[in-house]
């Protein structure tokens, strides 16, 4: 394994040859701790988990790295950049909202939580919302996840899926326009039967 490239070995991790992930974690797991433990301020146990989370993506999501787009290392380092955001974002528990310019997403994220019928009412738009995302396709449905969700930009999603970034923003449009529309016709129903 020692004598194969970087590119090779991800080849081979691709059809699940354990040993391929093993050289390429012997090769850049310091890369990845130091460049990680930047990131957490020094903190240990969330750079071991960023460190861990990066080898399961590439022995999991099985991406594929393209030698025509830059080197490998730098490849590498997006990953761990990513995957060290999300870990941050989901540690500052999505203090954000998430921005489908529905007024109805944003009045609930409003209500007071005392009041048990308003918590009911946010419970059915929350089901809502996520009966509305399965009317997308996979690839519509992985874009709002990795957007909105897990706060990738636009461009790292273009490199992730190795898609053009106007290809990208076309999907979101599309996606975005079929969640409101699935999500608007059921919210209605709801205005009228309160």
């Amino acid at each position: 394994m020692k004598s194969k490239s970087d590119e090779e070995l991800i080849e081979l991790i691709v059809q699940n040859h354990r040993p391929a992930l093993e050289e390429l974690y012997d090769r850049y797991v310091k890369l990845i701790y130091s460049f990680s433990i930047k990131i957490t301020k020094g903190d240990t146990e969330k750079t071991k988990e960023i460190v861990q989370q990066v080898f399961l993506r590439l022995w999991t999501t099985k991406s594929t790295y393209n030698a025509s787009q830059g080197q490998f290392v730098n490849w590498l380092i997006t990953i761990t950049r990513n995957i060290s955001i999300d870990l941050i974002r989901k540690e500052q528990k999505y203090k954000g909202t998430v921005q489908l310019e529905l007024e109805d997403w944003q009045q609930m994220q409003g209500l007071p939580a005392d009041d048990v019928q308003q918590q009911v009412t946010r419970n059915q738009l929350k089901q809502q919302i996520q009966e509305a995302k399965r009317h997308l396709s996979e690839p519509q449905q992985r874009l709002i996840n990795l957007l909105y969700w897990e706060g990738y930009s636009l461009s790292e999603i273009a490199e992730l899926e190795q898609k053009p970034l106007g290809t990208i923003k076309s999907r979101l449009h599309q996606a975005l326009k079929k969640l409101r529309n699935n999500f608007s016709g059921k919210i209605g129903g709801v205005r009228h039967g309160e």
